[in-house]
């Protein structure tokens, strides 16, 4: 192995990706438009959901009821008449409308269950399902606290209080954000390296490569540390001016540390990315093999939901994945301000996944070659 040979293999590397703009366009849509949309659309979550409410009872609970409405949920609600309800809901004005009856503090000190009617379109799927809970819990809340005022003996004896860690105003900007930027490392890095062994392959310069006095260890290193250094080099701009410049979301923990983590990880998924490019003959199979790979380490590396949530076979399988201790290492980092004595377990998970990935990658790199020469 000559240090050499991998440095010039690497830059031709770089080069010929300098050549290829749809991987460039890709690569700073990544990092950019993509975090930025994921951080902030969010579809899953109940956002600025439009609501009116009828207020035929105008008490002093019902006026606590509609205060409860508030942004970010909810727009400032609409107090309206109940012949307005059913022409603003035929319109498409209101997600949600609320009809609060007459006499209806009344009813609920005398304790007679008064019933508080809830309209909801339905054609706006993700904010009906969601948002049908949170008005119930609003409502639920605000009835409970105005009794607990009015009966002092069913008042509980215990006062909780909150202490929100880490992301104090919940916002779940700062999770998608962190989350997204997790994802596309482990896909670009997947991506370029497999990309750049079959555009090779089709483009001829593997032959050429067979003729020179360099080894396959030389020509697979090279594709990982040049195809490496694209992923963190666009981490690195993306945390800082994506992630800290226009979301404004602060960073907890040490950044360097964060990068040396990219850097393990990086090793291991391009040494995947190797792999699958032996594996496919062509681009669209290449493609299609992504999908395969790729959607059920995102998905089930807890990134996207609790790894606790999950079966416990798994969460066993699933430490054999490079992208599971990145998640855990990342989230520490980055929203708790773990240091190395917290992470070391996740750096010593993703050197020991490197290593085996980089080996059989080799293997079965030396093995495709052998049968073009």
């Amino acid at each position: 192995m000559r240090p050499a040979n991998i440095f010039h293999l690497g830059i031709k590397e770089l080069r010929s990706l300098l050549r290829d703009p749809v991987m460039l366009v890709l690569i700073v849509y990544a990092f950019t438009v993509s975090i930025h949309s994921a951080a902030t659309a969010m579809p899953e979550t109940l956002h600025k959901a439009p609501i009116s409410i009828v207020d035929e009872d105008s008490s002093q609970l019902s006026r606590r009821i509609v205060d409860a409405f508030f942004p970010p949920y909810f727009t400032p609600p609409a107090l309206i008449t109940q012949a307005e309800m059913d022409a603003r809901m035929d319109a498409g004005l209101d997600t949600f409308a609320l009809n609060i009856p007459p006499h209806f503090q009344r009813d609920v000190l005398a304790g007679r269950s008064p019933v508080i009617q809830l309209n909801i379109d339905a054609t706006r799927m993700s904010q009906a399902f969601t948002g049908n809970s949170y008005v119930q819990a609003i409502i639920g809340g605000e009835v409970a606290a105005f009794l607990q005022r009015h009966r002092f003996d069913t008042a509980s004896p215990v006062d909780l209080a909150l202490r929100v860690r880490f992301n104090p105003e919940l916002n779940k900007t700062w999770f998608g954000a962190i989350n997204e930027l997790i994802n596309k490392i482990t896909m670009l890095s997947l991506i370029l390296t497999g990309a750049a062994l079959i555009r090779e392959r089709e483009h001829g310069t593997v032959e050429h490569l067979l003729v020179m006095p360099v080894t396959p260890f030389e020509i697979m290193a090279a594709k990982v540390w040049a195809m490496a250094l694209v992923s963190l080099v666009g981490s690195v701009c993306s945390l800082v001016f994506v992630i800290q410049g226009a979301l404004s979301i602060p960073i907890q923990g040490s950044i360097p540390l964060f990068l040396a983590g990219t850097t393990l990880h990086l090793f291991a998924t391009t040494s995947l990315g190797i792999f699958l490019g032996t594996l496919a003959r062509s681009m669209p199979q290449f493609g299609l093999l992504m999908m395969l790979i790729l959607l059920p380490l995102q998905v089930l590396s807890g990134g996207t939901t609790p790894r606790e949530s999950m079966p416990d076979f798994v969460q066993a399988v699933m430490l054999a994945a490079p992208n599971t201790h990145f998640v855990m290492l990342g989230q520490a980092i980055l929203f708790r301000g773990a240091g190395f004595e917290v992470v070391w377990p996740q750096f010593l998970s993703l050197v020991l996944i490197g290593v085996s990935l980089f080996a059989l990658s080799l293997g079965r790199f030396r093995k495709t070659l052998a049968t073009m020469a």
